[in-house]
């Protein structure tokens, strides 16, 4: 029997247990070390603790803020149409209730909306709620008695009530008080209806104001109804065309009528490409422009004097009858070419093809939409749009 080697065997024997104890440290080690990063990653976070609860409250408010604005645009763009609309019904229904005579209006903000958007409005209204022509009593301005032709059989100028400069005042002082719509029946239009009722000797009348409308068309101009919603609540009609004017003017004349707006600004540019283009159509046919000799609103007339072949019916207009002497000449011309808005909107369903010219469309894109829909619907005249910006684009090529 061979003797083992007994050094060699001590020294293995060393040599596991040194290697076991090795490997012992390197876990022991290992250990030590993770447990320091830990309690250095434990230190990190309680020093960072304030900032992730404070980070943490942010987010969870911040979520809050996001849900309650979901819920208020839904209650805007949603439920307070909704609601305008059942306010306004109950108003338009209260006041038609019984005999009495209703005054629809005062009128006193823009032509636009006047021809677009309330005369079909009222059309709409008394036939909904059962109301007779003779019950009705329109309150405007500027001699717009044809204008409601077939809705109201009586009709009272705000100018026998008041003066042009008390008007342009009153409604600069509405358009100050963020009023720019009529959205309210103000003191104003209190006393021009307490002036025109006493005028006609009415007593106890009810009142069809333009801020139901303007509450109610809001949404479809925003956004947030549809057009359908729009022309239920609207009749749209063929304008019976007026008298002559008893103006004398040119056979086959194109009647002219730009003014400043945010749709055509006043600027050198604009001034320069509209005198360019009112000399051209003069050049071919006779022109007669309606620009006034004074305002009532924020708009201007734009000056074309001097223009061979223009005729201006200025000197044939006052405050209390120019819209209707100027509806007189659009019905007599062989086209309409103006800003688009005001008359513009007014000269198709007087039967007259038009061109509406704007520079700056923001304002417009609903107004046109409605616009033609309610021509193709009631077989009017054409409306054509020119885009300046877009032909000052095609001149540079």
């Amino acid at each position: 029997m061979k003797i083992p080697n007994v050094t060699r065997a001590a020294i293995n024997l060393a040599g596991v247990r040194l290697r076991r104890v090795e490997r012992q440290w390197r876990a022991a080690e290992t250990a030590l070390g993770r447990m320091g990063r830990q309690a250095r990653r434990q230190q990190e976070r309680l020093v960072r603790a304030p900032e992730l609860v404070r980070t943490r409250v942010q987010q969870g408010c911040a979520a809050v803020e996001r849900s309650r604005k979901r819920v208020v645009r839904f209650g805007d763009h949603v439920v307070s149409p909704y609601r305008v609309e059942r306010g306004v019904k109950r108003v338009l229904a209260s006041e038609a209730a019984g005999s009495r005579p209703i005054i629809v209006g005062p009128w006193t903000s823009e032509v636009g909306y006047e021809a677009l958007y309330w005369l079909p409005f009222l059309a709409w209204a008394a036939d909904h709620y059962g109301v007779r022509p003779e019950r009705l009593i329109a309150l405007s301005r500027g001699g717009t008695d044809a204008w409601y032709a077939g809705i109201a059989n009586r009709y009272v100028e705000i100018f026998d009530l008041v003066d042009p400069a008390e008007f342009a005042r009153q409604g600069a002082a509405r358009r100050e008080r963020g009023d720019q719509k009529q959205m309210t029946l103000s003191e104003f239009d209190h006393e021009l209806i307490r002036r025109a009722t006493a005028r006609l000797g009415v007593r106890d009348a009810a009142v069809w104001h333009p801020g139901l409308m303007y509450q109610l068309f809001r949404a479809f101009w925003y956004g947030d109804r549809s057009l359908d919603f729009l022309v239920r609540h609207t009749d749209f009609r063929r304008l019976r065309r007026p008298a002559a004017s008893g103006l004398s003017l040119p056979d086959g004349y194109v009647a002219v009528k730009f003014y400043t707006g945010p749709a055509l600004p006043d600027s050198e540019a604009n001034r320069a490409l509209l005198l360019g283009l009112v000399r051209k159509v003069a050049a071919r046919t006779p022109v007669v422009m309606l620009d006034t000799a004074w305002s009532v609103d924020e708009h201007r007339d734009y000056d074309f004097d001097g223009i061979p072949g223009v005729t201006t019916i200025r000197p044939s207009l006052d405050p209390r009858t120019n819209l209707g002497l100027q509806t007189q000449v659009i019905a007599g011309a062989r086209r309409f070419i103006g800003t688009c808005g005001g008359l513009a909107w007014l000269a198709p369903l007087l039967g007259v093809d038009t061109t509406a010219v704007y520079e700056d469309d923001r304002y417009l894109t609903t107004h046109l939409y409605a616009a033609k829909y309610a021509y193709r619907r009631t077989d009017a005249a054409r409306l054509t749009t020119l885009n300046v910006k877009a032909l000052r684009a095609v001149e540079r090529f």
